[in-house]
């Protein structure tokens, strides 16, 4: 598949790195591209359910350009947050409905997390496709 040059970026410096520690290391520092959700908008329906961490996403289609913002207990599941904000911040609503979380394992991102954590990233990227789908019907 063909990325995103912000997307292939992430694959490109994730592919770079031999030892898993600092795979995650990396990762963590990604939880800072993430616009952070105020924990005081965190409820029910934001909340990423089947998570093993308390994540919460919004969704915002404006214009047809989506807007992601969330935030987590963990600073891992954050940093996945942020992978993911990368991804699809800034992007038309057909982009991120095309998009796969494919870019993810590319990477090598997904190898690296427990299966409970990878599950929680697919969790994730599912609730924000279907928050773009539903935002443009």
């Amino acid at each position: 598949m063909t990325w995103s040059v912000a997307i292939q970026e992430i694959i490109d410096e994730f592919q770079d790195i031999d030892e898993q520690f600092e795979r995650l290391e990396i990762l963590m520092d990604f939880s800072d591209e993430v616009e952070e959700l105020p924990i005081e908008s965190w409820n029910e329906h934001n909340l990423v359910r089947g998570c093993q961490s308390v994540a919460h996403i919004e969704v915002e289609v404006t214009d047809g350009v989506v807007w992601m913002k969330a935030a987590a207990d963990a600073k891992m599941v954050q940093g996945l947050q942020g992978l993911l904000s990368i991804a699809v911040n800034g992007s038309t609503a057909e982009q991120v409905l095309l998009l796969t979380p494919d870019f993810a394992e590319e990477a090598g991102i997904l190898n690296s997390l427990t299966p409970s954590r990878s599950n929680g990233f697919r969790t994730m990227f599912d609730m924000v496709q279907n928050n773009v789908r539903k935002s443009i019907e």
